[in-house]
């Protein structure tokens, strides 16, 4: 498609017999394949390393699911073995995403997969990268999603942590990042389900106890000596992240976008809360 303009240039060139003619044909041909190749949508895809057409959206959310589900079992099993807990979690999760009946079935055929002793995550670890490792959101999920696995219990067990270690850093993330990313999905699940504001901390004249208002500086990545300006800015670059438009364009599944629409309400939550503590 990258030569239709220089077709319509040339045709251009003939039809007007003149070099204006190329001109307002090149111009025209340029237009044409850049509407061809999904427009501003398509540019700002292929700048963030990732087509955007729907073949290339579908190839991703499968690949997203086959991932996802593969790697839980593989957390499920590091421990040794896979307890009721952790089946209960699953089922609770798959409930949850509201799975369709055929990505419910694909999901504990991964999980069971993932879960053998001898099955090795390198080769799907590496056509994830391949495939979705130019969006940082999606690895961002990915990493969500399996930390949210691993805390599932209560307790996050040494080998669990060594494997979602090892899965970070396959996915390109530095030791500070993984403990940065690990403490802000720990911090976020705070307040999951809206249990802040049902608690009642948040009414007004009633002020936040230190520990949610220490949970709430987790879970926006920041510290309780960085200024207003730097909280903000870590508050909103977060709801861009999960925000349920851009992760569904660059490939997460549409029956996983609830998890991200509830990151998104912690994230708020939190926010909220650090400001009330502020005034």
């Amino acid at each position: 498609m990258r030569y239709i303009k220089y077709i319509a240039a040339i045709i251009g060139f003939y039809i007007f017999d003149s070099f204006w003619g190329a001109i307002l044909g090149l111009f025209i041909g340029g237009f044409i394949s850049w509407k061809l190749n999904g427009g501003l949508v398509g540019y700002i895809g292929r700048a963030n390393g990732l087509g955007n057409t729907r073949a290339q959206r579908a190839t991703r959310q499968a690949l997203f699911l086959k991932t996802t589900f593969t790697l839980m079992g593989k957390l499920a099993k590091a421990d040794g073995r896979i307890s009721e807990q952790e089946v209960a979690h699953t089922e609770q999760f798959f409930r949850q995403l509201r799975l369709t009946p055929e990505h419910r079935k694909e999901a504990i055929r991964l999980f069971k997969l993932g879960s053998k002793p001898d099955f090795s995550i390198d080769p799907i670890l590496e056509e994830f990268n391949q495939e979705c490792g130019q969006s940082a959101a999606l690895k961002q999920m990915l990493m969500v999603y399996l930390i949210g696995t691993a805390t599932a219990d209560g307790t996050l067990h040494s080998a669990e942590l060594e494997l979602l270690r090892y899965i970070s850093q396959s996915l390109g993330y530095s030791e500070v990042y993984f403990q940065q990313l690990l403490a802000m999905t720990r911090g976020q699940d705070h307040f999951s389900g809206g249990s802040y504001h049902q608690s009642g901390q948040q009414r007004a004249g009633v002020a936040p106890t230190k520990s949610a208002l220490s949970s709430a500086y987790q879970a926006l990545g920041v510290k309780e000596t960085d200024s207003d300006a730097e909280i903000k800015k870590a508050y909103r670059r977060l709801i861009r992240e999960f925000h349920p438009d851009k992760l569904m364009g660059q490939g997460l599944p549409e029956d996983m976008i609830k998890e991200a629409t509830e990151r998104s309400q912690e994230i708020q939550a939190a926010y909220d809360l650090i400001k009330k503590s502020r005034k």
